[in-house]
């Protein structure tokens, strides 16, 4: 039987992060509008719980931060910061032309994080900007993105060997 190379990539980093107690996969998705503002916030891993205070700080925080780094970058062009590594985490950033930003937050040295965030950004244009009740920069409130974005989630734990 072929074995995937990426495939079996993947699923070492899982075991790794596992090993250290951090749980595999996806951990959160943070949506925040171009004003700092987090529009969005969910939780898919059994990672310690932060109030809704401290996550909208967080937040903004991420927004400042993000915005303080292409001000500060010495790379011409720079868009911001996309991947932040910690020992317990790692954090992948997108930024579209509009200023909302997409961010997962995963086990370290997740892979396919950049793709499950494009795939987050399509759910989003179909389910949230075409929904006409949908308000812009407020909090998005739509089971239909809900559904999808777990579904993605989901997807993206199992291409990795977690659920």
């Amino acid at each position: 039987q072929d074995i995937d190379p990426l495939d079996l990539e993947w699923r070492n980093r899982a075991v790794l992060a596992q090993e250290a107690g951090v749980p595999p996969g996806v951990h959160s998705l943070w949506i925040i509008n171009k004003s700092g503002g987090l529009v969005y916030h969910k939780t898919y891993a059994d990672i310690p719980h932060i109030d809704v205070n401290e996550t909208m700080r967080l937040a903004s925080m991420w927004h400042a931060i993000h915005a303080m780094s292409i001000q500060i970058s010495p790379v011409e062009g720079c868009t911001g910061i996309e991947l932040l590594e910690t020992d317990q985490f790692d954090l992948r950033c997108t930024q579209t032309p509009t200023g909302t930003k997409f961010f997962v937050t995963a086990a370290p040295k997740t892979l396919g994080l950049e793709h499950l965030l494009r795939s987050v950004y399509d759910l989003y244009s179909d389910y949230v900007m075409k929904n006409p009740f949908y308000e812009m920069e407020m909090p998005i409130r739509c089971e239909l993105f809900d559904t999808n974005v777990l579904s993605a989630v989901r997807n993206h734990n199992a291409q990795l060997g977690n659920y």
